[in-house]
């Protein structure tokens, strides 16, 4: 204790040639305002410093107890910190939603996205002029069974065409999912429009009132939330895969484009939904196939076997009519593997509550350029874990997922 009646730190340099200060720092307790607003001081004056450059400024005349922890627990408030360096929030992976672990029609609820764009010759000459073109990917909930359509601009006339195209193979969706592109809401709003025309009919036939009541349910993810989609996202890279593979850099016309996505849905509808078996009785596996035309599609045809009595088939057919309850193993097998979370398990940092300062990400720009908004409206989902918010900003209100917004560190 000096004459002042300060408590200092001993230690062993008192014959060095530092300043008595930093020879004998004054102590400092670890949770006192007076430690936390010294850490911040130098903190500041050295140019938002890092931990260990922080410290060293502070020990030139104090000594705080659990100055480490004491330091990054500041630093890590620090707004200007964070802005340059944000640190991104996880909420623990949401449950699955009920049409993709409830039986249903093969397409009943399906997901749409696009992939491409492709490069088309417009005819079979040497010098014919190329022109892009794109691909339509619908993806069933249920079975994840895909449907690729070709399509030749980026229009919403041709995305219903395609849309059209799909409900005359597979048959009516009952409800639709797609991210918010343009073209699919500048589709959506074509279909409304249709359907409020045939509602405000008052001599219509009844032909009309069936297509009224046969209406397709769309739903849209959340703006800039890609992960949301992951199932029709997959399903993309999938055919992606495929196309890079056997088209390479070839310039097909528009019938051999088709042809080769005939070719490679018929895959992606024959690969395997759940792992394969280590037991070499068993010889088949579930696929997308077999909820559409009984097997899968690259595979030789079979008798229908099910209505025969056991005693009446032989091992082979009796293997065959166990393959064609593919509903019952698609509960026993399939769902099953969608029981664990393969990432997300946990809640990790701040999560979102109205009335938050959160910096929206924006790709392109640095940290420091990004938005600064305050969360208006949380929306929680099922489980009543909060993965999307409604941002107030100076440029408008926006929709935004917890995977695009970094909450600052400061009380609102």
């Amino acid at each position: 204790m000096d004459d002042t009646g300060l408590i200092r730190v001993g230690g062993r340099l008192k014959n060095s040639r530092l300043q008595f200060d930093a020879q004998h720092p004054i102590l400092l307790p670890r949770e006192h305002e007076l430690t936390k607003r010294v850490i911040n001081y130098e903190h500041v004056r050295n140019l938002h410093a890092g931990t260990q450059a922080t410290m060293a400024a502070v020990r030139q005349r104090f000594w705080p107890l659990s100055l480490r922890s004491c330091t990054r627990k500041i630093l890590r408030n620090c707004v200007t910190c964070f802005k340059a360096k944000p640190v991104q929030s996880e909420a623990i992976m949401g449950s699955l939603p009920a049409n993709r672990v409830t039986e249903s029609r093969p397409f009943s609820h399906c997901g749409v996205d696009y992939a491409g764009p492709v490069v088309l010759k417009e005819g079979r000459r040497r010098n014919a002029r190329n022109t892009k073109a794109y691909i339509s990917v619908f993806v069933c909930f249920s079975t994840k069974a895909v449907h690729l359509e070709l399509m030749s601009d980026l229009t919403s006339n041709a995305f219903i065409s395609a849309l059209r195209r799909f409900i005359s193979r597979r048959g009516r969706p009952a409800c639709l999912y797609s991210d918010n592109g343009t073209v699919f809401v500048g589709a959506h709003n074509q279909l409304k429009e249709i359907q409020d025309f045939l509602k405000t009919q008052q001599a219509q036939a009844d032909i009309g009132q069936f297509l009224c009541k046969q209406e397709i349910t769309w739903k849209f993810i959340p703006p800039n939330a890609p992960h949301f989609g992951g199932l029709w996202e997959g399903a993309v890279k999938s055919a992606k895969y495929h196309m890079a593979r056997i088209v390479g850099k070839a310039h097909l016309n528009f019938e051999e484009m088709q042809t080769v996505l005939a070719d490679i849905e018929a895959v992606l509808n024959s690969r395997p939904l759940t792992q394969l078996s280590n037991d070499p009785n068993d010889l088949s596996y579930l696929s997308p196939g077999h909820f559409l035309v009984g097997t899968a599609l690259n595979s030789l045809p079979c008798r229908d076997l099910c209505d025969i009595n056991e005693n009446r088939l032989t091992r082979w057919q009796r293997v065959d009519q166990l393959r064609q309850h593919f509903w019952r193993r698609w509960s026993s097998e399939y769902l099953q593997s969608l029981q664990e979370r393969s990432k997300w398990k946990i809640s990790k940092g701040v999560q979102l509550q109205p009335g938050q300062l959160t910096l929206i990400r924006q790709p392109g720009l640095a940290p420091m350029q990004w938005l600064l908004g305050r969360v208006q409206e949380t929306h929680p989902g099922s489980d009543g874990v909060v993965r999307t918010a409604t941002v107030r900003t100076g440029k408008g209100t926006f929709v935004r997922p917890l995977s695009k917004l970094a909450i600052l560190p400061v009380d609102s």
